[in-house]
C-alpha cells in the first residue's frame, strides 16, 4: 500500500483515491472535439466536473496527438488564464496543467496550479525544477521515450511493465532529488503513449508491479484507443462502459488518481468499488 499523497492544501490516506477531470482548451481533442476550447465552455465544464466529484481538474491547451503546430506562446494563452479564473471560482479545488514544457508549467505555477502533469516522460528535465521552485506536486510518466506527440510505428519492448517501472521511478527520484516533495509525486504508465493495444492492456493487468513502488499510481484510461480497439474497434462514444471497467481493474489493484472525462460516474463507480473490495 502506497502512503500518504499530498497535493496544494490536500491529503490523501493510504488507500484514498481521487478523481481527475479533463478539461481541455483544445480545438481538436480526440474526445470532445473543441467542445471546451472555448473560455466560457471550459470554465463551465470545470464546474460541471466539480459538481460530478472532482478532488483534480487537469486542465490542458496541446492535444495529445498529432496535429497543428502550438508553440509554449500559444499553450500559455490557452491554459493560464483559465488556471487564474479557476483558482478564483474554487479555491479548494486542486488544478493540475498537463504539459511537458517548463516554460509553460512556470506560467501555471505562478497562476495558482498545484500540479504539472508530464504525460510525456521527462523530456524537459525543467519541468522538475519548477514544480519543487514552486512546491507542486509532478506526475511522472512513461512515454515510451518518444518525441511529444508523436506516434511511433511497431514501437516494441521486452518486457512492456518493466519498462514502464524503470521509467517512471527513475523519473520519480529524479524529480524527488531536484527538490519536488516525494509525498507530491506520483507515475503514470500513459496507457497508449509510446504503446500499442497489447503494451496498455498488459500494463492495466500488471499495474500490481506499479503500486508495489510505493509511489502512487495515476491512470489515465478514459475512452482510450486500447479501449476502443480491445472491444472490437468501438468508437470514442461508444468506450464508457470499457473506461469503467478498466477503471476498476486499476482501483483493485491499487491505483490512487484517476484522470477522466466523466467525473460523476467514475466517482459512483469508484466509490462502489472500494466498497465492494
Amino acid at each position: 500500500m502506497t502512503g500518504i499523497l499530498r497535493l496544494g492544501e490536500r491529503t490523501f490516506a493510504p488507500g484514498e483515491f481521487a478523481i481527475m477531470a479533463v478539461v481541455n482548451r483544445t480545438p481538436d481533442s480526440f474526445y470532445d472535439k473543441g467542445r471546451t476550447y472555448g473560455f466560457g465552455a471550459a470554465l463551465e465544464a470545470v464546474d460541471a466536473a466539480v459538481a460530478g466529484g472532482a478532488d483534480i481538474v487537469d486542465i490542458g491547451g496541446v492535444k495529445a496527438g498529432p496535429g497543428d503546430d502550438v508553440d509554449a506562446a500559444e499553450e500559455i494563452r490557452r491554459v493560464a488564464g483559465l488556471v487564474e479564473a479557476v483558482r478564483d471560482r474554487h479555491p479548494s479545488l486542486l488544478i493540475s496543467v498537463d504539459t511537458w514544457r517548463a516554460e509553460v508549467g512556470e506560467v501555471v505555477a505562478r497562476a495558482g496550479a498545484d500540479l504539472l502533469n508530464d504525460t510525456w516522460g521527462g523530456v524537459d528535465p525543467g519541468l522538475a525544477e519548477v514544480a519543487a521552485r514552486h512546491g507542486a506536486g509532478l506526475v511522472c510518466a512513461h512515454a515510451g521515450r518518444v518525441e511529444p506527440r508523436t506516434r511511433p510505428h511497431r514501437i516494441a519492448y521486452a518486457d512492456v511493465v518493466g519498462d514502464v517501472v524503470s521509467l517512471t521511478v527513475d523519473l520519480a527520484e529524479r524529480a524527488a532529488a531536484a527538490g519536488v516533495a516525494r509525498e507530491s509525486i506520483l507515475i503514470d504508465p500513459a496507457h497508449d503513449f509510446g504503446k500499442n493495444t497489447f503494451h496498455s492492456l498488459e500494463v492495466s493487468r500488471r499495474l500490481d508491479e506499479l503500486v508495489a513502488t510505493a509511489w502512487p499510481v495515476l491512470v489515465a484510461v478514459s475512452n482510450k484507443d486500447f479501449v476502443g480497439e480491445t472491444l472490437g474497434g468501438l468508437p470514442v462514444d461508444r468506450r464508457h462502459a470499457g473506461t469503467i471497467a478498466t477503471l476498476a481493474v486499476s482501483a483493485l489493484q491499487g491505483a490512487r488518481v484517476f484522470r477522466v472525462h466523466d467525473a460523476a460516474s467514475a466517482r459512483d463507480a469508484l466509490t462502489a468499488i472500494t466498497r465492494l473490495a
